[in-house]
């Protein structure tokens, strides 16, 4: 792993176990505030307030369509994956970073499990289908790393398709860098705690039991083997070209700016926004007849 960046395992406490289950190797990194950062921003946990939280995702949305701008403008390429553990919050980050974005600027490749005719293909070629062209963002909510993690731990590949896409991935990878795509990678941590906590929040919440599936729950019996295959997986990925930038997501909050802090600061962009419009006057020199309004259809007013 490079050293700049975070050793934190995503633990918020002493007390909580890292992700391969033993005590952390360093203090929580999660839990105390940044030194540059007021302390009155967060709670006595080091959790994020609220209304903090909202004004500063404001802020960093408004970069965020800026910088969709100029993407448009400069014609570049850029993909950012997202990967991370069950419940660590990807899904959340990614549409914080959306929400405010043109869909046919930025996109989300959420790829579902491979068919009968793709698991014949070339590994990588069902996610090449969804890489950008000129002027485009792909945010990957999950990616070609199903091969070294979920793909490897549940046994659905074998050993010499995985030691092939060890060998690949940092090539391909190298690939589309040199052709010119801006590649970010992101992994977000979860501690042990906190994602027994949220997997109990989805079973006990009608609106969230949707994103347990029979894998989350097989994956949380095998948190250990996770662990594992996702250490292997940094030790072949995580090349110079495209570094792994880890984000400790144990406060979902801080987890998502800290994100966006980054990506923005990741590529180098100006501030081309267009000038206000000004909105032109209805044309009232003549009157159009309309058919009457009670040949229309309209929903039942229930509220």
């Amino acid at each position: 792993m490079n050293n700049k960046k975070n050793d934190s395992t995503g633990t918020e406490t002493e007390t909580a176990t890292d992700e391969t289950g033993a005590a952390p190797r360093t203090a929580a990194a999660t839990q105390a505030p940044p030194p540059h950062r007021p302390g009155k921003w967060y709670t006595a946990k080091g959790k994020l307030k609220r209304k903090i939280y909202e004004r500063e995702l404001g802020e960093l949305q408004v970069e965020l369509v800026k910088l969709q701008q100029w993407v448009r403008h400069a014609g570049l390429k850029v993909v950012v994956i997202f990967e991370g553990r069950d419940a660590a919050g990807k899904g959340g980050a990614i549409k914080r970073v959306t929400e405010k974005l043109n869909p046919r600027v930025c996109r989300i490749a959420a790829l579902p499990a491979p068919t009968e005719r793709e698991r014949s293909e070339w590994y990588f070629q069902r996610y090449a289908a969804h890489l950008p062209c000129a002027g485009e963002m792909v945010m990957f909510d999950r990616s070609w790393y199903n091969r070294a993690l979920v793909e490897r731990v549940m046994g659905f590949c074998d050993n010499d398709e995985y030691l092939e896409f060890v060998r690949s991935v940092p090539e391909f990878e190298r690939m589309l860098v040199r052709s010119g795509i801006i590649l970010i990678k992101y992994w977000f941590s979860v501690s042990d705690d906190e994602q027994e906590r949220r997997f109990q929040a989805r079973i006990h919440n009608p609106e969230k039991r949707w994103k347990l599936s029979p894998m989350d729950l097989e994956s949380r019996r095998l948190y250990r083997e996770y662990s594992h295959a996702k250490d292997e997986m940094l030790e072949f990925s995580d090349i110079p070209a495209a570094p792994w930038w880890m984000i400790p997501a144990d406060d979902k909050r801080r987890a998502r700016l800290n994100c966006i802090s980054h990506l923005l600061s990741s590529i180098d962009y100006e501030d081309v926004m267009p000038d206000p419009p000004s909105l032109p006057p209805r044309d009232t020199s003549h009157v159009i007849e309309r058919p009457p309004i009670r040949e229309q259809n309209f929903v039942p007013l229930v509220y």
